[in-house]
């Protein structure tokens, strides 16, 4: 269970990594500059990664 909670430690901060980086790419900020906020695809890889990231931590605690 421990090496489960671990992976999905990893994995909820590979996706916030992954949608920071899709903020930076040129149709995200073009997108961010007419709205005022980040892309769907952005939200949705920052609220995965922090859910996965959380998850795994309680995980982890919980033993």
């Amino acid at each position: 269970m421990k090496i489960i909670s671990i992976a999905l430690m990893v994995i909820g901060i590979g996706l916030a990594i992954w949608g920071y980086q899709l903020s930076g790419s040129i149709g995200s900020q073009l997108t961010q500059a007419v709205t005022g906020a980040d892309t769907d695809k952005v939200m949705t890889f920052y609220i995965s990664g922090a859910i996965s990231f959380f998850v795994g931590i309680y995980l982890y605690t919980k033993n």
